[in-house]
């Protein structure tokens, strides 16, 4: 129960068992044009998509890499590790990032962001981490975003790394340019690979801007995808096989009534929860439906915990990392998640708690 990876169905591990074959076959172009289109329904559009062999932070800087030039000026909301990574990446890249920060628990409002963007003239793109994994919040306002950007025409990408296929992401109807996600979260998968959704407009700026870098060169992908259905490099073959199954999963569920199921095991994670006493991290207006985050009630030790809880019960779940180290703890609520792990890890987590002779205050 940890956020990503996470539990692989069945189904997706024998996939991997497939025989490697020739990236430069049939065999491959046939898997290749059906990942595409797979991706394609998850992800809600139509727009090119790019599959790469890395982590999901691998794409995180390939959308940046690839449309961030020198003197960029980049607006970013910041409200968690990744988000500060993020950051980081643009000024690695050459770009200016303006940082919209808000206490890490909360996420800046729309308001603030927008008076950010008024504020500051020629803003090549708007990044935001739609699901701050290190702090369990989301940002609520994306559908309001495509109509700000329009003064200066700015890019939009959206990091989506921990809550594609798992939260609301319609790329075209709210014009997101570039769309983050990777295979071991909410399209439970395991990792290694990482797709990206390009507008046409975010692509004809690759290709009249090439990156300064080899393997995270998106134009290049696309370039052999169009000619002939291949990848520029050696892909991960048996994560490709496996992202294959998994997306049929999804399909075979609906994108619709697999988000519902999310929100459905989030919801009664946040009550339960509550229920035994622990406060919630997240502030309730931005709490994520992917991560749940808590606090550490006075008295209880992280590590102990988090060990007692996998040790006896084979549960996992993940601690605070950055300054949150020690003080939260964190369940994935992705994938494959429905009501059997939800109650199952609740009623660990209690049996857990009387172990350690611990308890957290009900909250009033």
């Amino acid at each position: 129960m940890i956020p990503g990876p996470t539990n692989v169905p069945y189904r997706v591990m024998q996939a991997m068992l497939a025989p490697i074959i020739n990236h430069r076959s049939d065999d491959f172009r046939v898997l290749h044009r059906s990942l595409q289109e797979k991706l394609k329904y998850v992800f809600q559009t139509e727009n090119d998509v790019v599959v790469l062999t890395s982590s999901g932070t691998g794409a995180v800087e390939a959308s940046v890499v690839n449309l961030v030039r020198k003197g960029d000026r980049v607006l970013i909301p910041v409200n968690g590790e990744f988000s500060e990574r993020l950051a980081k990446m643009i000024e690695l890249a050459g770009g200016e990032a303006i940082k919209v920060k808000a206490p890490y628990g909360s996420i800046p409002s729309y308001e603030q962001v927008k008076e950010a963007y008024d504020n500051n003239k020629n803003i090549k793109a708007l990044y935001v981490v739609y699901n701050e994994t290190s702090t369990g919040t989301r940002i609520t306002w994306l559908d309001k975003v495509k109509d700000m950007l329009a003064r200066d025409d700015s890019y939009f990408v959206v990091d989506a790394v921990s809550n594609l296929g798992g939260d609301d992401l319609p790329v075209d109807k709210w014009g997101v340019d570039v769309c983050v996600t990777a295979s071991q979260k909410c399209l439970a998968a395991p990792p290694g690979v990482a797709p990206l959704s390009l507008s046409k407009r975010a692509v004809k700026f690759m290709k009249d801007n090439p990156p300064n870098t080899l393997y995270l060169n998106l134009p290049r992908y696309l370039k052999y995808y169009e000619e002939n259905a291949e990848t520029p490099f050696t892909p991960a073959l048996s994560l490709y096989f496996a992202l294959h199954e998994a997306l049929t999963i999804i399909e075979e569920e609906g994108i619709d009534a697999r988000i519902n199921r999310h929100k459905e095991c989030a919801k009664v994670f946040y009550d339960s929860l509550a229920k035994i006493g622990f406060e919630h991290f997240a502030e309730p207006s931005c709490r994520s439906h992917t991560v749940i985050a808590l606090k550490y009630p006075d008295g209880l030790e992280d590590k102990r915990f988090r060990s007692t809880l996998a040790n006896e019960f084979k549960v996992l779940v993940a601690g605070g990392f950055g300054e949150l180290k020690g003080k939260i703890w964190r369940i994935g609520c992705m994938g494959e998640v429905n009501g059997y792990h939800v109650k199952r890890t609740i009623s660990s987590i209690t049996s857990t708690l009387e172990m350690l002779n611990a308890k957290a205050t009900p909250l009033t």
